[in-house]
This record gives C-alpha cells, sequence and structure tokens, in this order.
C-alpha cells in the first residue's frame, strides 16, 4: 500500500512537470468488482501533450520502481491514452474526450481525490 502511494505521488508529479490539468485518483481498491485499486485521470490540450504526459509517466515509473507498463493503448491517436501498471491505471484524455467519456461519473462509489495543480 505504501509503494502504491509513492508511485501515485511519482505518476501524479510526472503529470504536473508536463503541465496536465484536472488530476484525479479515484481509489477503487474497496471495491469488490474494480480490476484495478487506482484509477489516475487528468487531461491535456492538444495530441503532442498527451503523448509528453503518457511517455512521461512511463519513464518516470520505470526509473523509479522498475515498473514496466504492461499495456500502453492510444498512443497513436493521443486523444485518449491508457496506461496500464498493474494495480493502477493511467487515463490522459484530450479536453474533450474526458468531457465526452466523463469517466469519474462511472465510479461514484469510489472515493475521489483531486490534486491541486501548482
Amino acid at each position: 500500500m505504501i509503494r502504491e502511494k509513492k508511485i501515485l505521488n511519482t505518476i501524479t508529479g510526472s503529470i504536473l512537470e508536463k503541465k496536465g490539468k484536472e488530476i484525479v485518483i479515484i481509489d477503487l481498491s474497496t471495491l469488490n468488482y474494480a480490476f484495478c485499486d487506482y484509477f489516475v485521470v487528468c487531461h491535456g490540450d492538444s495530441t503532442t501533450q498527451v503523448s509528453a504526459v503518457a511517455d512521461h509517466i512511463v519513464d518516470k515509473v520505470k526509473e523509479g520502481y522498475g515498473i514496466q507498463a504492461r499495456h500502453i493503448e492510444g498512443i497513436q491517436n493521443a486523444q485518449w491514452v491508457l496506461i496500464d501498471l498493474g494495480s493502477i491505471v493511467v487515463h490522459i484524455f484530450l479536453k474533450e474526450q474526458r468531457d465526452f467519456y466523463r469517466l469519474e461519473d462511472l465510479w461514484g462509489d469510489a472515493k475521489i481525490t483531486r490534486i491541486e495543480e501548482e
């Protein structure tokens, strides 16, 4: 649990370094039907920024913890990139896609933490 918190801090720090916006951590660990423990959700203003955020997260988690992403989806068009890190899944959207899918609203019974931008 402590390791996951450190990894979450690394992920959110990586997002902030690349100016990702409206970071949310959705704690799914207490839900019996969830396939991972945490979702991290954020968005960027362009496909270039979405790609940069995704690449930075992958690099920092590998560098800091030796964790290789199990799967990365959506990097080609960079409108919604999903990074599967095992117990943590990161979703990086373009703003328009995030507003459309409203992923946070699907997990209303989970604890949601909003990370303040610096």
